[in-house]
């Protein structure tokens, strides 16, 4: 399916909003990119929309719990099996979601950021094709800013481990 029919058949829309074409184009091939965008923009159709064209899964790094568990359901609303890990999941919903990514039924994953330093996911994401790592509220990145975390720097170490590097977005 290309971007308008994803964009149609699972979130309902006929257009996209002005920018999100662009970034998608750039992410589908091939190239790392960096959207720019206001709150409410729709920033998430457009590391949504190029995972679900990708084979394989993409990683979505987010720091909130809360918008984890919004978008996941969100996106199973939509007909689309995504998982989430971080820690409100005990060890064997942990492994119930890793088999789910490994059997190739999850197309999207969240992770936090806390979570790409964990063996367990490490050993996980070595067994599965990896096409993309997008870091949604990227703002955190900044070493500057209230909600930096220091695991947002395992994100380079996190990807060159990887054995094929995938798209990378924020």
């Amino acid at each position: 399916m290309d971007k308008y029919q994803i964009l149609q058949k699972y979130f309902g829309y006929s257009e996209f909003r002005r920018g999100q074409a662009e970034i998608i184009d750039a992410i589908t091939s091939g190239c790392d990119a960096v959207g720019i965008m206001p709150t409410g923009g729709g920033k998430s159709i457009c590391f949504q929309v190029p995972a679900l064209m990708f084979p394989g899964v993409s990683l979505i790094i987010s720091p909130l719990i809360s918008l984890m568990k919004d978008q996941v359901n969100a996106l199973k609303a939509y007909g689309v099996n995504a998982a989430y890990f971080n820690s409100t999941l005990n060890e064997s919903q942990m492994k119930r979601e890793g088999d789910k990514v490994l059997q190739g039924v999850c197309k999207i994953v969240y992770v936090a950021p806390e979570r790409l330093s964990s063996p367990s996911f490490r050993a996980l994401c070595s067994k599965i094709e990896i096409s993309m790592v997008c870091i949604d509220e990227a703002h955190c990145v900044s070493q500057w800013g209230q909600d930096f975390r220091p695991s947002y720097l395992d994100i380079k170490d996190f990807i060159g481990a990887l054995p094929k590097r995938p798209v990378v977005a924020a």
